[in-house]
């Protein structure tokens, strides 16, 4: 370990005779001196010294001098140190394009007999690629000519990985075996997390079998890297698989493999499976720590198990483990999603108390839960808290609290909102633009709606479903269906898919207009309805599975339109695919079989199987029933309804 000290006067005397005087000497000539120093630690008192006198340009040469004494030593962690902080000290006064070519020239320079360039450009990429200047060092990679040592190809693909170009990556790395690579683990182990990131997990599976027919030993860090690919995409079966192969080789797995696949079985929502590796990684004498418990306290409460959640926070403490920002959030969120908004601000409370700081996450999740529950003043009040402890509000925070506002019919607070928004930095974005064109539309302000609309498209923002869902049916709504169909074509047009709301709002406009056919094939078109079965089959891409809101508006237009056998169809086939009509339906369904078709058998049918499902008739559904009963003289009946 090389240390900082007060320099040696004897160096100086050796350098410039039996008068030093530093000072008066040039970058050049301690530069000399460095390079003939007999060990590195003489020529690191020495560099300490003299890179007092001079700025960052005139001292390039003192250290490109000091980094290839340093490299020739094998001190390569204290030459890249001294490179890193050379970098970021000429960047102050210059882009770092600038800086990294006045560092690669100087470097450059001293290339002579007895130091390794190929080392020191080494050094210089394995820094570059750890600063995240990954395009500087890739120019550094093209120049010398010579292929760098293996740390320093596998530094320049991490670089690549870590900064997403997973394309070049490849690019790269076939470059490199072109011109002789001999990978290493390590190399194999960014080439996995590279392909796993990208979700090729073909290519990762490829590379991690061709490890073994190279002769290179697969390590736990590889191991856990594609376990945790696999996981990420939701391919447990697999990447269970690759654990069994992993202890079958003699490869011990370490808490990281745990976490990973703990996370993965969490997210597709098989917390007993997750709960089973946690009883295993105890088994293996591992110890818990603060990410494994919040991956269980963060999947049950996605399943609403909130007292299992809370006594895992109870076991952590146990195993001395204290509670981070992130275990608090899941939490809170949990108790959020279940409306229970009380609990979770006592939450935030018992969080500050323990000394955990809630983090802008924090504040978003209890801002949007106070929205939930219509309590959107005390979420306001809670954006302006967060700004007084000095925690900067980001665009969910704001999209949440402009929902919370608009949901409450207030979009004029909801545009002020929008105002502090942008007033901070904040621009709005596409889900802040959805939201107020929803809104308006909701109201029947068409006119504003579609200014946002015509704003947002000036601003390069591309509208979203909620955008188009929410003009096409306030469009309707207006009996402005040609204007409807038009942004309908015109979201097909950008590759956007209807999902169960936009068909929904489809099929109650076209009904409403009298164009029940149109809602028919519509509603057959995108659902592919079997006429045969009489079954929905749920598919991907163009299709949707239908919701009790959309046989509803089908029911609604068909049973306007006097089409009530083919009302009674759609009525039926909801009940076989197992969606619950609602009290509106049943509304729906007796003022068609009354009102249009006289069926009063049919009433009588749809008031028992309402009693059957549970539904009370309410003040709009009595009238019908008790006219229904009077026709067949049962006045009896008629007078319980009231």
């Amino acid at each position: 370990m090389l240390k900082l000290s007060r320099p040696n006067r004897t160096l100086f005397a050796r350098a410039f005779g039996s008068s030093p005087s530093p000072s008066s000497s040039s970058p050049a000539d301690f530069t000399s001196t460095i390079l003939n120093c007999r060990n590195p630690t003489e020529a690191f008192e020495l560099f300490n010294s003299a890179s007092k006198q001079f700025g960052p340009r005139k001292d390039l040469e003192l250290h490109s001098a000091i980094t290839h004494v340093l490299v020739r030593a094998k001190l390569y962690i204290k030459a890249r140190c001294l490179i890193k902080d050379l970098i970021l000290d000429l960047h102050k006064s210059c882009k770092s394009r600038r800086a990294c070519d006045l560092v690669y020239n100087a470097l450059g320079r001293l290339e002579r007999s007895g130091f390794s360039a190929r080392n020191v450009f080494g050094v210089l990429i394995i820094a570059l690629s750890e600063m995240g200047l990954v395009e500087e060092a890739l120019r550094v990679y093209g120049s010398i000519g010579v292929l760098p040592a293996t740390q320093a190809c596998n530094a320049l693909l991490d670089g690549l990985v870590k900064t997403g170009q997973l394309d070049s990556m490849w690019e790269l790395y076939n470059d490199m075996d072109s011109r002789g690579l001999r990978p290493s683990c390590v190399t194999y182990g960014v080439l996995i997390e590279g392909c796993c990131k990208k979700g090729d997990l073909v290519n990762a599976r490829k590379v991690f079998e061709e490890m073994p027919e190279r002769g290179i030993e697969r390590t736990v860090v590889v191991y856990t890297s594609l376990i945790r690919g696999l996981c990420n995409e939701g391919r447990m079966v697999e990447a269970e698989s690759i654990f069994r192969t992993m202890r079958k080789d003699g490869v011990i797995p370490n808490l990281w493999t745990y976490n990973c696949l703990m996370d993965g079985y969490c997210k597709v929502a098989d917390v007993e499976q997750a709960l089973v590796l946690y009883s295993n990684l105890l088994g293996d004498g591992l110890r818990p720590n603060v990410v494994t418990f919040g991956i269980l306290i963060d999947a049950f409460c996605k399943v609403g198990e909130l007292m299992a959640a809370r006594s895992v926070l109870v076991c952590m403490v146990k195993f001395g483990v204290a509670p981070n920002t992130f275990v608090y959030n899941g939490l809170i969120d949990g108790h959020c999603k279940v409306e229970d908004v009380s609990e979770a601000m006592d939450l935030k409370l018992e969080m500050e108390k323990y000394g955990v700081l809630p983090d802008v996450f924090t504040y978003s999740i209890l801002i949007k839960g106070l929205c939930s529950v219509c309590r959107v003043e005390e979420a306001y009040q809670l954006l302006q808290n967060m700004k007084k402890e000095g925690v900067a509000a980001n665009a969910v925070t704001y999209n949440s609290l402009i929902d919370g506002y608009c949901k409450d019919r207030n979009v004029e607070k909801a545009l002020e909102v929008c105002s502090e928004m942008t007033k901070v930095g904040i621009e709005p974005n596409v889900i802040t633009f959805s939201t107020l064109i929803d809104a308006y539309c909701k109201m029947g302000n068409m006119e504003a709606a579609m200014g946002l609309y015509s704003e947002m498209v000036v601003k390069g923002l591309l509208p979203d479903i909620v955008a188009y869902t929410g003009l096409i049916d306030g469009h309707f709504k207006t009996g402005n269906v040609k204007e409807a169909h038009r942004l309908h074509k015109e979201m097909l047009e950008a590759g956007l898919t209807p999902n169960v709301f936009t068909l929904s709002c489809l099929v109650d406009g076209l009904g409403k207009n009298g164009k029940s056919s149109d809602a028919i094939n519509l509603f057959s078109e995108k659902t592919k309805v079997s006429s045969n079965t009489d079954e929905t089959k749920e598919m991907d891409g163009d299709f949707c599975s239908p919701n009790h809101v959309t046989y509803t508006a089908l029911i609604q237009g068909l049973s306007v339109d006097s089409r009530i056998f083919e009302a009674t169809k759609f009525f039926l086939d909801m009940r076989v695919s197992g969606l619950r009509p609602d009290a509106f339906t049943y509304i729906v369904m007796l003022k068609g079989h009354f009102f249009q078709a006289k069926h009063t058998l049919g009433v009588m049918m749809l008031h028992a199987d309402m009693m059957k499902t549970g539904i009370i008739p309410s003040i709009d559904i009595r009238p019908v029933l008790c006219r229904a009963y009077q026709e067949i003289g049962d006045l009896k009946s008629a007078a319980k309804l009231f």
